[in-house]
């Protein structure tokens, strides 16, 4: 793949099949899971759609590279103030430039625009530069689950969240008058 990466920010026809199938081809060949895994992600997927996604508090990121699907990222809504990180992959040739980062910068500033108090995600521990990024914006791993899953012998399976409402207050200006004695 090489060329224009280009990020839209709306679905259009056949874009959720293809997140589905994406994940199967990356994370078979990059980490060894078999079609299970793919099924998982469908599961999910399809969870969303059956709530109406996207929604009005929902966002996605389609990013092509000469007009290839080369990765996606999404933000749903788990209802109580809770959003959850999604369906986060990019292809091999579209990591190292600063994309992931970009997006998730946009998807943590919507997040706040839209009100949510919580953010989660899951992933596995193998996917330690995600794991690193997810840390540097104030994610947690609050629970693990290792055992023998998706054709491999054990994958460790990671339950990150955030207080995103304690973010905004730790990272709000101090006001120099009430700050003052």
């Amino acid at each position: 793949m090489s060329g224009r990466i280009e990020i839209r920010r709306e679905l259009r026809e056949r874009d959720l099949e293809e997140v589905v199938a994406f994940h199967g081809r990356v994370y078979g060949r990059e980490y060894g899971v078999d079609d299970r895994f793919e099924e998982m992600v469908a599961g999910a997927v399809g969870d969303a759609i059956r709530r109406g996604f996207p929604g009005d508090r929902e966002r996605v990121w389609i990013v092509e590279r000469h007009g290839e699907f080369a990765g996606c990222l999404a933000l749903t809504d788990e209802g109580d103030d809770t959003g959850a990180v999604r369906w986060f992959v990019l292809h091999p040739s579209v990591r190292g430039r600063g994309l992931g980062r970009r997006m998730m910068d946009e998807l943590m500033s919507e997040a706040h625009e839209l009100g949510f108090e919580r953010l989660k995600l899951e992933t596995f521990s193998d996917l330690t530069v995600a794991a690193g990024m997810y840390r540097s914006y104030g994610f947690e791993v609050v629970d693990e689950d290792t055992r023998p899953r998706w054709g491999r012998d054990v994958i460790t399976y990671q339950y990150y969240e955030m207080d995103l409402a304690r973010r905004a207050r730790d990272e709000a200006p101090m006001d120099p008058v009430a700050g003052s004695a």
